[in-house]
């Protein structure tokens, strides 16, 4: 084999050899460190520096030329080996004689032509195909392969009993590269396979099938060729090659991928195939050429149940559409599959036809299609997704023949649907409709199969589910994923619904009640709405907490907070906020019961404190200084009459008027007394501010007596708010007989704060110090005296 070659890579094989390999290295994915890739880094020999722990070595698509012991005999784990895609010409098998775990070993697409035997029973997978053997590469040693399942191989020439060796070996597939066979001039060559499930053949991608060798199979259930290039001339040469392929009684499967041939002789490939005990047909990227003309077809009674075509080209351009379409829709088998092909419609079988199954994915049908058609009444499943199906109306209308269509998928089309005055007309079997990846709109709701069960109607551009939709007491299944929807709906009209997805919509505030109205409900999918964190959200979350985490999907992974912006990309089960901000009649409670109790408080504290009789005294005060500055200056000039006013207890008169007035007086003192002073016919509280204002001193006599006398106290009270008011020093304590702090009422904490503030002078008991007490008195008069004098001057 040339270097510059690439050899086709079947999808087929490819996904049974990823199958085995994915197999082998699940058990390694979560130990990355006993898997080793140096793919495709220009390796011309294996690397000295791997880790000996090493279970799966990936060092294909490299130049690697030779494999010698001394390259993985230390790699004793070693359990997967790839060596494909290099440039290696010889293997000698006993550099794995170490390697007594190695199940995987593909060395396909390299440059070998000899192999040099040694017994080895571990492996699994041995792939030694598109390689450039003469002969098949098969060493009597490999018999001892008992666990092997797959064996791919390569060869230019055939021989009967090549595959003697490991006849007696039960596989799962054997892959046979014939890209460089050739056919022998005069010489017809055989190939007996006796034991293998799965035969996949590959030929020649670029050549003219024209293989001539009789390859008989014993129990071969699943058969796949690959590269067919046919034309007419060539067309009874690839039948006949078929002829011995498809004898055999378990053969189910026959699938040919990558063909190119002519109309007629894909006719005729079908028409051999029709009578055989084939039950499914595959063909995988079909070309077709030429011509395409109506070619005549017998439908043989036949074990054929199901053909699946899937992406065909068609390199002609102008053809009779009945002649490609008839040999299709007439088919007698249940099951037809044709995607990817751009066909742009299928007729309607011409008498009551067999399928069950019908699948045109990916091609160009319009509304147009099976219309009228009353022959499918067999038809169990249509698909007809990714096609241009553009009216919802004119699909129900397509059904309404199809007696056992329960099945129906019309997904990924432009459908719509705006017909407000007629009403849809389904077949009454549909148990499963598809609508998603349209453009339909709420109005689909009134255009829907009145048994429908499961309904899936993910992206489309449904902002809300109607009220006034019909009942669908059969739907068990729905799906409005990826649409516009802005509330969670309930089950009024859906009352088995038990399965709801609804992830990415516009969600913000879910009903907490949806649990309630949706009781039947098994499996819920909401994640991924913008939810709005509120107190309108926490009963839904708390709802959502009180179902099993095998009901809500994606809980709580999915379930984020969009708005407010403080709490964004919060979870759901994250989210907190107090009871007293949500509820609003507790909140009105605690704020009454809050305002009861602030008010009880503040009585309780007016009462101790006395607070009424303060406002009276105020309010006294204040009527008291409104009338004084309605006096005339003359007369508020001459209303400072007396040096003090003495406030005392009458208990302590007797002190009061034997030693205080007279020391005062003595000293020329003008003393004012409540007994003497105060004006007949006013008021005892406006005689009292009248003498506290016509005095500037106010004397007061402190005592037990004095503290039980109210109108001692708004003696006092007044004078101390006068002193604030005249910003002057005019209160004199006296302190007659010692006050006990616990004797002083609560409410006269005025009392309680100028004896705790104020200097007072203290009546000594002992005579001897009378003498200071009356010098102190004195004092505090020296400057008023003078001043008094001085105005008594001025008036004489």
């Amino acid at each position: 084999m040339s270097k510059d070659k690439e050899p086709t890579v079947i999808s087929l094989h490819s996904v049974y050899v990823m199958t085995l390999v994915w197999g082998t290295l699940i058990q390694f994915s979560e130990e990355s460190e006993f898997v080793v890739d140096k793919s495709k880094i220009g390796l011309t020999r294996v690397p000295k520096d791997l880790p000996p722990q090493t279970k799966v070595l990936d060092v294909s698509q490299n130049f690697i030329t030779e494999l010698h012991p001394s390259d993985i005999s230390f790699l004793s784990q070693l359990t997967v080996l790839r060596l494909s895609q290099n440039r290696m010409q010889c293997l000698d098998i006993s550099v794995f004689k170490f390697n007594q775990d190695l199940e995987y070993l593909d060395l396909s697409h390299n440059q070998l032509q000899t192999i040099l035997c040694h017994p080895i029973t571990s492996l699994k997978h041995l792939d030694l195909s598109f390689n450039d053997f003469e002969a098949l590469p098969i060493c009597k040693e490999f018999g001892n392969l008992t666990q092997l399942n797959f064996l791919g191989l390569s060869a230019t020439k055939l021989q009967q009993l090549d595959l003697l060796p490991i006849a007696h070996l039960h596989l799962s597939c054997i892959l046979l590269d014939l890209e460089r066979y050739y056919m022998k001039e005069n010489e017809k060559e055989s190939l007996q396979i006796l034991n293998t499930k799965k035969l996949h053949l590959v030929f020649h991608p670029n050549s003219f099938f024209s293989v001539q060798v009789n390859i008989s199979v014993k129990s071969v259930g699943c058969l796949q060729l690959a590269n067919i290039k046919l034309s007419d001339d060539n067309c009874q040469v690839f039948i006949t090659f078929l002829l011995e392929l498809t004898q055999g009684p378990t053969l189910l499967n026959f699938t040919l991928n990558h063909v190119e041939t002519t109309w007629k002789c894909l006719v005729g490939i079908f028409q051999f195939l029709w009578p055989k005990p084939v039950e499914y047909l595959s063909i995988y990227n079909l070309t077709i050429v030429e011509s395409i003309d109506e070619e005549d077809f017998i439908y043989y009674e036949t074990t054929l149940k199901g053909v699946k075509i899937e992406h065909i080209t068609k390199r002609v351009f102008i053809f009779s559409q009945t002649a490609l379409y008839r040999v299709f829709s007439d088919m007698n088998i249940r099951m037809l599959t044709i995607a990817d092909t751009h066909f742009i419609h299928m007729l309607c079988p011409q008498v009551p036809s067999t399928f069950n199954f019908l699948n045109f994915t990916q091609n160009v049908f319009t509304d147009s299609v099976f219309q009228n058609c009353k022959t499918l009444a067999r038809l169990e499943t249509l698909i007809l997704q990714k096609n241009k199906l553009e009216d919802l109306f004119k699909i129900s209308l397509m059904t309404k023949d199809m007696l056992s269509l329960e099945i129906l998928d019309v997904s990924s089309n432009s459908l719509e649907y705006d017909r407000h005055g007629e009403n849809c007309t389904w077949v009454g079997s549909i148990v499963v409709l598809n609508l998603s990846s349209n453009i339909l709109t709420d109005s689909v709701f009134r255009c829907l199969p009145p048994r429908i069960k499961v309904l899936d109607l993910h992206s489309n551009r449904i902002r809300s589910i109607p009220k006034d939709v019909a009942h669908l007491e059969a739907l068990q299944e729905l799906n409005v994923a990826s649409n516009s929807l802005a509330h969670l709906p309930g089950c009024g009209s859906f009352s088995s619904l038990s399965i709801l997805t609804i992830d990415y919509n516009s969600i913000s505030n879910p009903s907490a009640d949806f649990f309630q109205s949706c009781q039947k409900i098994r499996s819920l999918k909401a994640g991924n709405n913008p939810f709005q964190c509120t107190c309108e959200l926490r009963d839904f979350i708390q709802s959502l907490g009180q179902v099993s985490s095998d009901v809500v999907e994606s809980w709580p992974d999915s379930y984020e907070c969009e708005y407010p912006e403080s709490y964004k990309g919060t979870l759901l089960k994250d989210f907190r906020v107090s009871e007293l901000s949500c509820n609003t009649a507790l909140l009105i409670v605690t704020i009454g019961v809050t305002g009861l109790a602030l008010a009880l408080t503040m009585t309780g504290l007016c009462v101790y404190f006395d607070l009424p009789w303060y406002l009276r005294m105020l309010c006294q005060w204040t009527q008291t200084r409104r009338r004084a500055r309605n006096v005339p200056l003359e007369e508020l000039q001459r209303t400072l009459q007396f040096h003090a006013f003495i406030s005392y207890s009458e208990h302590d008169s007797a002190w009061v008027k034997n030693e205080l007035v007279p020391c005062l007086e003595k000293e020329g003192i003008k003393i004012c007394l409540h007994e003497r002073n105060f004006v007949p016919g006013k008021s005892i509280m406006e005689n009292i501010i009248n003498c506290i204002e016509k005095s500037y001193k106010s004397i007061f006599v402190l005592s037990p007596n004095f503290v039980q006398s109210e109108w001692c106290h708004y003696e006092l009270y007044f004078a101390h708010h006068n002193l604030f008011h005249e910003g002057s020093d005019n209160l004199i304590l006296i302190l007659l007989d010692p006050i006990p702090q616990n004797s002083i009422p609560g409410k006269y904490h005025k009392l309680k704060a100028l004896m705790a503030q104020r200097t007072y002078l203290e009546w000594p008991k002992e005579k001897s110090k009378h003498g200071l007490f009356w010098a102190n008195i004195r004092a505090a008069f020296n400057i008023k005296l003078k001043l008094v004098a001085e105005e008594d001057d001025v008036k004489t």
